[in-house]
């Protein structure tokens, strides 16, 4: 059934991506084509549902206020501050003026505490992740809406970084994020997420069949082509996935669907029918030296290269000619010598990345506040792949904004048109550390250096920082930047 032939070319008419209907759009309304009005009301309702649930009074969450708080977690990721609170700081060192004039910090704190996503008198105890699925659900949906069709899709797993209790929790040795949550993740060259999965172990939606032929791994990228439009399902997919997912059984099985594919084998995976050399044999081979076998009855190519270590691809997609020269370096010359690479490996290496850029783009900017439930780390980043989706059609439309800057045209917007600034002062702290300990430091109370008594700019009233007063006058230490009366100028400068 082997022989030493060459696969034939595979080519396939693929539309190209119309973006045209993107062009000019603004970086807040193409994010609000996967986070939008149906999304945030379904959120507003269950957090209200919570609430009653807990026996609290109803938070009263409104559309406009969800948009602010998501502003809010996306300021976070390209302006961090050690807590959440400091956002609204009397300090000038941390304190945040937009974040401070769209929303009361008590009412971020509020909404952080209530946000729900699924009704928790209803639970579904056979899905770990039913606190979170009508979300995921919506998004999932959305991303494949708005996907722009790509021949070559590839299927890897990204981690999100979780370090807490849970039994979906996951250890992956040698990943940049070695603990946390697994996802199974379907994405184009350029990082966009067509579809995703959180492993879970046993998948209450998982299809059996698919499990059994494929295994756990490699079973939800069949399910994720499934779950595509009928439009979009019958393009002619080129899939490139690693040694984890790849086996002659899934091979053949997409190629009798239509799509080719291509990925890394592992050894004990390769047919025992198959004569390619021993790994142990070809590492005695001259580095660029390869081997290839196909099966013409399955379309199926395996190739055997000499780099620094043996690699073993297999496809349908891909021959291993016509060779390539690539660089590598030589210990014995001394130099850099050029060596022969088969096509299968070169289009493998171009294609198969996307997942990962996806998770270089995303972990740039990712949210950085925190919180105690176990599923605020996954929903914190759904909401940096939306972003990160958005920015990738605004990009593939022609525009060259860099992330950062379509992020903080996402949080300003947001900042600004769906403000609620605060109508005054909140109340003073009455903890046993006064004002002046919390708001200036020591070194500067204590110099004794241009300490001067001003009267407050427009002649407002502000509360003494005096220790034990409560006197409301229109005095104040400019340097210090504190009100105070006459009568406590010196004591509070006075060590």
């Amino acid at each position: 059934m082997w022989c030493n032939d060459e696969l034939p070319s595979w080519n396939s008419i693929f539309p190209a991506g119309d973006y045209t209907a993107l062009r000019g759009m603004s970086a807040n309304s193409v994010f609000e084509m996967f986070v939008d009005d149906d999304l945030l009301n379904n959120v507003c309702e269950e957090s209200r549902k919570y609430a009653l649930f807990l026996n609290c009074p109803d938070p009263n969450i409104s559309v406009e206020e969800m948009r602010v708080f998501i502003a809010i977690l996306i300021v976070s990721g390209y302006n961090q501050v050690p807590g959440k609170r400091l956002y609204w700081e009397n300090s000038k060192d941390v304190r945040n003026e937009l974040v401070y004039n769209a929303m009361r910090r008590d009412r971020f704190v509020q909404i952080m505490r209530f946000i729900h996503f699924a009704d928790n008198t209803r639970p579904d105890l056979t899905d770990k992740m039913w606190k979170l699925r009508p979300i995921m659900d919506m998004l999932k949906s959305k991303f494949i809406a708005h996907y722009r069709p790509v021949q070559q899709l590839d299927y890897d797993e990204s981690m999100v970084a979780y370090y807490g209790k849970h039994s979906c929790k996951q250890f992956i040795r040698g990943k940049p994020i070695r603990f946390g949550f697994k996802v199974w993740s379907m994405n184009t060259v350029d990082g966009y997420l067509v579809n995703f999965e959180v492993y879970q172990g046993l998948n209450p939606r998982r299809n059996v069949t698919y499990e059994e032929n494929f295994g756990k791994c490699a079973a939800p990228l069949v399910q994720m082509i499934e779950d595509m439009p009928c439009e979009k399902r019958s393009l002619p997919y080129h899939l490139y996935f690693d040694n984890l997912f790849t086996g002659v059984k899934l091979l053949g099985f997409l190629k009798n669907r239509g799509y080719a594919s291509t990925g890394t084998i592992r050894e004990n995976r390769v047919p025992k029918d198959c004569p390619l050399p021993a790994k142990k044999d070809m590492m005695k081979m001259r580095r660029g030296s390869f081997e290839s076998r196909l099966c013409k009855d399955d379309g199926i190519i395996i190739t055997r290269w000499v780099d620094n270590a043996v690699v073993t691809i297999a496809s349908t997609g891909h021959g291993a000619l016509p060779l390539a020269n690539v660089q590598r370096y030589s210990q014995a010359e001394k130099k850099r010598i050029y060596v022969n690479r088969p096509c299968n490996i070169g289009e493998y290496n171009k294609y198969m990345g996307g997942t990962d850029r996806m998770d270089e783009n995303v972990a740039q900017y990712r949210i950085g506040i925190r919180g105690k439930k176990w599923w605020w780390s996954l929903f914190t980043w759904l909401i940096d792949v939306s972003v990160h989706n958005a920015w990738v059609l605004t990009k593939n439309a022609g525009s060259d904004v860099r992330q950062l800057e379509f992020r903080r045209q996402i949080a300003q917007t947001y900042l600004l048109r769906y403000k609620v600034p605060p109508k005054a002062p909140g109340r003073p702290s009455t903890s046993a550390a006064s004002s002046s300990s919390i708001r200036v430091s020591d070194e500067i109370r204590f110099d004794g250096l241009r300490h001067f008594v001003f009267p407050t700019d427009s002649g407002k009233r502000r509360r003494c920082a005096g220790s034990g007063c409560c006197s409301v006058g229109r005095t104040e230490c400019r340097k210090c930047d504190v009100g105070l009366c006459i009568a406590c100028f010196a004591l509070f400068h006075t060590p």
